[in-house]
């Protein structure tokens, strides 16, 4: 996928996220209103959709099928993902290719869960074999371990304390207060941030993702199309994908994201100082750090710098929904989250959180822990048109 595709993302739309839902609210529920909300936001009719992708962790024994008939759509095209945080830029991915092949003009992808403490974990618990036999009888804590440990060796690595790491938690906050989608809005403070329960140490509360029920979707067409519907829209420079790259082992913070990043820029036709937006799977801190540093967002790899003068309290902008760690996330829904809030971004619909004269963006997934960390790698780089 080179420079210049002619695939648009015309409409974004989100399900309410909630942190306890009723009983009768199930995840098809979240993720048609999610499907809704893009339609009205592209001006685009369901009977118009001739494409529809979807991924999910509690959609079964449904599957993409079954909600496009629930939904009342008659496609030529459908998939359903299964990777988790990279599951959004994946799925977008595939979209483009089939605009651009021909095989569909209007494509919805949408993502969701119901997830309720009960049902994250015995999804945490069954997420692939490795899971169930090997980790889940440990105490664990599902991934909270896992990822505590990259913390401690990327701190080493880069001689960062937890004031440091308070940077991106609090950065992220600071926009969320801005945006009314978000299950954290209220102002974090540093000794806030630092007085946090330790859930996995040295990861606390506020390092770790609220979990919750919701549903994310976009509307992708031709770019003929989306000159049609008129008004802005956000299109898709570049895309590139890695997968497994270590097989589970390396250290989890030199990543497949390093050997995509000359690839992406490349073909994007820009360079990593040219973005003005990042919007990066936030599972946890250290994963934004190592994503913003294999990608070559981080001058001189000089990460402590980097946190105090770049992001700092509502700085530089990078997810400025509040990404998971302040609106939440909603199992699959979160490998969509920041394609979701890119294109309100590019399309000039982010409300009192706009960044002003936004051209550039990137947005990255991240997922699938096979045993000690992601195996899932991939970016995009998006820009406005109109």
């Amino acid at each position: 996928m080179s420079s210049g595709s002619e695939a648009r993302i015309v409409g974004a739309g989100e399900a309410t996220y909630e942190r306890h839902p009723a009983v009768e609210r199930r995840t098809e529920t979240f993720i048609a209103e999610s499907v809704v909300a893009a339609l009205a936001d592209a001006g685009v009719d369901h009977g118009e959709v001739d494409g529809f992708g979807v991924a999910s962790f509690s959609l079964a024994p449904d599957h993409a099928v079954d909600l496009a008939w629930k939904l009342g759509l008659t496609v030529n095209w459908l998939m359903e993902d299964t990777n988790g945080g990279a599951s959004g830029v994946n799925m977008l991915q595939h979209a483009v290719r089939a605009i651009e092949a021909g095989d569909a003009e209007t494509i919805v992808l949408a993502a969701g869960d119901r997830m309720e403490k009960r049902e994250f974990h015995l999804m945490t618990d069954r997420y692939n074999r490795v899971a169930r036999d090997y980790l889940a009888p440990l105490p664990l804590n599902g991934p909270n371990a896992l990822f505590a440990f990259l913390t401690e060796r990327y701190s080493r690595a880069h001689g960062l304390e937890r004031e440091d790491w308070a940077c991106v938690p609090i950065s992220q906050r600071a926009w969320a207060t801005k945006n009314p989608g978000a299950v954290y809005r209220s102002p974090m403070t540093f000794e806030e941030y630092l007085d946090s329960v330790p859930i996995a140490p040295p990861l606390t509360r506020y390092d770790c993702v609220p979990i919750v029920s919701g549903g994310d979707a976009i509307v992708v067409t031709s770019a003929e199309r989306a000159e049609r519907l008129g008004g802005p829209s956000a299109g898709v420079r570049a895309i590139r994908s890695l997968y497994n790259p270590d097989q589970q082992d390396g250290d989890g913070i030199n990543t497949g994201f390093a050997a995509i990043r000359d690839d992406l820029w490349a073909a994007a036709g820009v360079r990593p100082e040219d973005v003005e937006a990042a919007f990066i799977y936030d599972d946890y801190p250290v994963m934004v750090l190592v994503q913003l540093g294999d990608l070559g967002l981080i001058p001189e790899m000089d990460v402590k710098r980097y946190l105090h003068q770049t992001l700092g309290e509502e700085g530089w902008p990078m997810n400025t929904s509040g990404g998971q760690l302040s609106a939440g996330q909603a199992g699959a829904a979160g490998g969509l989250h920041g394609i979701v809030e890119a294109t309100r971004q590019l399309r000039g619909e982010a409300g009192e959180r706009q960044v002003d004269g936004l051209e550039l963006a990137l947005a990255t997934g991240y997922g699938m822990v096979l045993y000690t960390h992601g195996a899932s790698h991939n970016a995009a780089v998006l820009e406005r048109h109109g």
